[in-house]
């Protein structure tokens, strides 16, 4: 997987490390590596989601098997191990993911920074926690930690870390902040968060927040307004039983994602989106979370999808920093059909509507990457009021 780019005099190379899943891991990269293209610099994607695997053969067979290496070879069998251990099992999941989740991000490390030339870059950009560690073997490249949730917090009120576990946990990953020349994460306020609660200096921290497209083509009007969530379907962070709650009080409810979910739910599920556009044929979109510290400091990727297409977005009330998404709209489960009946009056979903755009084409992957240009540009520095504060 090593990459080789044209060295030039005066184009500015790149190095985008990324996990592509269908997710939202997978949208930011993307993004990041078009916007730069555009703008003349030299970028590369690398990709690795699948580094323990033989990607190297074709065929599907290729992406089961482990790669002939043996750092790779230990890396998939940390994978198979937490698989295994830790999915379904409850204590394997609180005292086993710690150990499993370190082996793995120092795996990764030894294994990128034997595969990719980083200091042919003139920044690498890493765009996931577990390939993170790699970002200290750069010599002379600039570096930069574009994180999309502060890690530990998110591992630990996920039920996977003991307090101990916790601890020692964000030591790692508050090592990491500070060591990287250029820190940001995925929305503003998990910024805040981590000055807040891990205590980082915030010194290198640039603000790069998540974007969106927004959508030639608008949602439309209709009554009554018909509800999408759009979003992983496992991850407890996202809360999948009020969404199956959610799903009780008001049937106009449809569900994308994956994995499929339990049927114990009883969720109006639909699959994966075949593309985003699905969401033209929506009134709102909705967004679930924890009501854990972390997650009510959060945001969703989803939100912002949402956004793009002139969705009103229902966000649960528990969640704060909503000024900084307009077209949001809070509900209870409690007041939950309410806020919903509420938009089934034209005058006022167009209304929301336009907010909802109007956000959007703020929050364009042009405006929110901006600040990357000007990292990239030494002889414009990042203006005042563009700085994190």
């Amino acid at each position: 997987m090593t990459t080789t780019p044209t060295r030039t005099p005066t184009r500015k190379r790149v190095l985008v490390i990324c996990q592509l899943d269908a997710f939202a891991n997978g949208v930011k990269p993307a993004a990041i590596e078009r916007f730069l293209g555009e703008r003349g610099y030299d970028a590369h994607l690398v990709d690795t989601y699948h580094l323990s695997r033989w990607s190297g053969a074709p065929g599907p067979l290729a992406g089961r098997l482990p790669a002939p290496s043996p750092r790779k070879l230990a890396l998939y069998a940390t994978e198979a191990a937490a698989a295994l251990l830790t999915r379904r099992w409850g204590f394997g999941r609180r005292h086993l993911s710690y150990y499993l989740l370190v082996a793995d991000h120092r795996l990764r490390r030894g294994i990128l920074k034997r595969s990719l030339p980083l200091d042919d870059f003139d920044l690498v950009i890493c765009e996931t926690v577990y390939d993170a560690g790699v970002l200290a073997c750069a010599r002379s490249a600039g570096t930069l930690y574009d994180a999309p949730a502060p890690w530990a917090d998110e591992v630990f009120y996920d039920g996977r870390l003991s307090g101990r576990q916790h601890a020692k946990l964000r030591r790692l990953e508050t090592n990491l902040f500070e060591s990287v020349d250029h820190l940001a994460l995925h929305w503003e306020s998990y910024a805040r968060y981590a000055v807040e609660r891990y205590g980082i200096s915030g010194r290198n921290l640039i603000p790069l927040n998540f974007g969106c497209t927004p959508a030639g083509q608008r949602a439309a009007f209709a009554d009554p307004p018909r509800v999408v969530y759009l979003g992983n379907l496992s991850a407890g962070f996202n809360d999948p039983e009020l969404l199956s709650r959610l799903s009780a009080l008001y049937p106009h409810l449809d569900v994308f994602g994956g994995p499929p979910p339990d049927p114990s739910l009883q969720l109006n599920y639909l699959g994966y989106a075949p593309s985003l556009d699905v969401l033209r044929n929506y009134q709102l979109g909705l967004v679930t979370c924890s009501k854990d510290p972390l997650r009510r400091d959060g945001f969703s990727s989803k939100h912002l999808q949402y956004l793009s297409y002139g969705l009103p977005v229902l966000v649960p009330a528990w969640r704060r920093h909503l000024d900084l998404l307009q077209g949001s709209f809070v509900y209870t489960e409690e007041t939950f059909r309410s806020v919903v009946d509420a938009m089934g009056v034209e005058r006022r979903w167009r209304w929301a509507s336009d907010r909802a755009y109007a956000q959007a084409q703020h929050l364009s992957w042009n405006e929110t990457l901006r600040p990357l240009e000007q990292l990239l540009n030494d002889d414009a520095p990042l203006p005042e009021d563009e700085k994190w504060t």
